[in-house]
Order: C-alpha cells, then sequence, then structure tokens
C-alpha cells in the first residue's frame, strides 16, 4: 500500500491561500501576520496533519528550535508532570525539549549545561526550583546571553520572566481550610527551607492560625524537604507526641502521603482522628484512600506557558506571570 506524501509548506500555503513566507511567519511568530491569514494559516496545518522539517528550519534560520529544562529532583511528582507537560507543549510549538537534571556536583552541572548552549545551540532554558534560583547558574545563562523562564523564584525578580502562585496564600487558605472544619490542633510540614515558596507557606500557616486567634506550639511546626522520606520522619515526629495535632498541613502532596502512611501503622484513624493536607494535586492525592485533601498547583498550565514565552523569543521575554490555584 502507498504511503501519502507528507503536507508541505506549499501544500499549507495553497489551502490556506496564502505565500509560502506567510506561512512560514505564522509558524515561527517572528514576524506579525493578520488575524485573518494566521487563522487560515493554523487550519490549513492541523488539517494537512503539517509538520515542519525540524533540519529544514534549523538551516533556514538562526535558531535550533531546542528548549532546555534544568531540574533538581526533589519533589519527583512535581518534576515528573511538569516535564510531561511541558514535552507536550514543546511539541506543539514545533520545539523539542531537552532535560538537564543539576546535582550536589556543581562543577560538574555547570559544564553539562555550558555544553547544552553550545552544543545545541538552545534558544531557551526552563529552570525549575530550587535551580531558578542558583546564581551560579544563572550567571552562565547570562553569559552566554540564553534566554530563560524561572518558575517560582525566591528572589531578584528582575533577572528573567518569571512564573509562580501565591505560596503565602496557598499556606493561608489551606490552614483555613483546616480550621472550618473545626481543627484547633493543626501542625504543619515544611518544605525545603532553602526554598522561598516554603517559607511563604509556613507563613500563611501562622498568620491564618493568628489571624482565628489560635497558635501553633513550636514542635507543630516541622522541616521536611518536599520528598516522601523526609515526610515519614516528620510526621513520625508529630505523630508521636503526648499533644499530637488533629490536622496537619504538609507542604506537598508526597510528605502528606507519608503522614498518611505513618498514622496507618500507628493505628490513626483518618480522617475520623486526623486530618491530611497538601499541595500539588498530585494523582497520588486521588489514589490514596481516603481521598487526600489538596491544594491544586496548575502545574500544567506553568509549563504551557514557560514554553509559549520561550519559543516566541527573547525579545518577548518582558513578563512575568502569577497563576491562581484552587482546593480540591
Amino acid at each position: 500500500m502507498k504511503q501519502s506524501k507528507r503536507a508541505g509548506i506549499k501544500d499549507v500555503a495553497e489551502l490556506a491561500g496564502v505565500s509560502n513566507m506567510t506561512v512560514s511567519r505564522v509558524l515561527n511568530g517572528t514576524v506579525k501576520v493578520s488575524e485573518e491569514k494566521r487563522k487560515a494559516v493554523l487550519t490549513a496545518v492541523e488539517k494537512l496533519d503539517y509538520k515542519p522539517d525540524l533540519a529544514a528550519r534549523r538551516l533556514g534560520g538562526n535558531k535550533s528550535y531546542m528548549l532546555g529544562l534544568l531540574y533538581q529532583d526533589l519533589d519527583i511528582s512535581y518534576v515528573s508532570k511538569f516535564l510531561l507537560n511541558a514535552l507536550k507543549s514543546s511539541r506543539d510549538q514545533g520545539f523539542h525539549l531537552i532535560p538537564n537534571e543539576i546535582d550536589g556536583d556543581i562543577e560538574k552541572s555547570l559544564s553539562s549545561v555550558v555544553d547544552l548552549i553550545e552544543i545545541t545551540r538552545i534558544d531557551g532554558l526552563i529552570l525549575l526550583p530550587p535551580v531558578s534560583d542558583n546564581q551560579q547558574i544563572i550567571d552562565v545563562l547570562k553569559k552566554h546571553q540564553t534566554p530563560f523562564v524561572r518558575i517560582t523564584p525566591d528572589s531578584h525578580f528582575d533577572l528573567s520572566p518569571y512564573i509562580c502562585i501565591d505560596d503565602y496564600m496557598v499556606g493561608y487558605k489551606m490552614t483555613e481550610h483546616l480550621i472550618n472544619l473545626g481543627h484547633k490542633k493543626v501542625a504543619h510540614i515544611m518544605g525545603n527551607t532553602k526554598q522561598g515558596t516554603s517559607h511563604l507557606r509556613c507563613q500563611g500557616f501562622v498568620d491564618a492560625l493568628h489571624t482565628n486567634h489560635l497558635s501553633a506550639p513550636e514542635e507543630f511546626i516541622v522541616e521536611g524537604t518536599y520528598t516522601f522520606d523526609s515526610g515519614v520522619e516528620a510526621a513520625k515526629k508529630l505523630l508521636n507526641l503526648a499533644n499530637r495535632p488533629s490536622a496537619i498541613f504538609a507542604s506537598n502532596d508526597e510528605m502528606a502521603a507519608a503522614v498518611i502512611l505513618v498514622a496507618n501503622n500507628l493505628g490513626i484513624a483518618i480522617p475520623e482522628q486526623l486530618s491530611v493536607a497538601g499541595v500539588d494535586d498530585a494523582q497520588l492525592a486521588v489514589t490514596l484512600s481516603p481521598n487526600l485533601t489538596t491544594i491544586k498547583q496548575p502545574i500544567a498550565q506553568m509549563a504551557e506557558l514557560a514554553v509559549k514565552l520561550l519559543a516566541k523569543g527573547a525579545d518577548n521575554l518582558k513578563m512575568k506571570e502569577r497563576i491562581s490555584t484552587a482546593i480540591s
């Protein structure tokens, strides 16, 4: 059986009733065209299932159509969800995405970033926390004049475009939710204390208690690192207290899941004797029994926006985004 011919840019132009150059401009986003022509081109692309030839595009200009994502594997569910959505969005935008882990060996990591920039001629990079605040990485990107978008940075917000949620309100709203359920003894497991988001969520927790004329004893705030294992250790400390909490708000779903495990092992019934809440709306939130109360972090939306910002090019990187969240 003879395979159907793959659609080319000429086919898209003919169907849309525009020139080849107009099709190229719409797909590359380099020059503005009328909304009417843009819609015609995109409709033709969809009808013909047109997929640009990456090699030809690279030869035809100064773009590599490659994006990079720098991450540190601390919160597995967060990184995985962001990566999968960034891969999909990159594909939709006609780009390839290259993930690159930043580990404890900073010299090796810096070398890998330089290779990524110089060998692939990367068009831009997405920096996940805590890499988004790594000054050594940022200095390398600035030195090589590589565009980058940071996800939930802690400081220096004028360095680059960034995308974040309101982490203070995350802590405040979730704590308020637990208080409204009737809890007066609410504890908190912080995330990685080297990340500003952890402190913002903790401050929201403290302020929500204060607003409702409550307070948490010092032992009710325990440090974690956003990992399941750190959640287990934190939960053991909290649930073995003589005056243990009736509710625990963990700074992410991984640690919240760990609380449920420890509670089950200690024979503490959920939610009859203990309410547990997390952040991220990870898949495990609905696979646990009972389901975990969590605040939905719009990771897919953040990933899509980061890719779109970089795909538009360095000249368009002049914005910041704050995205809302909701309890589920």
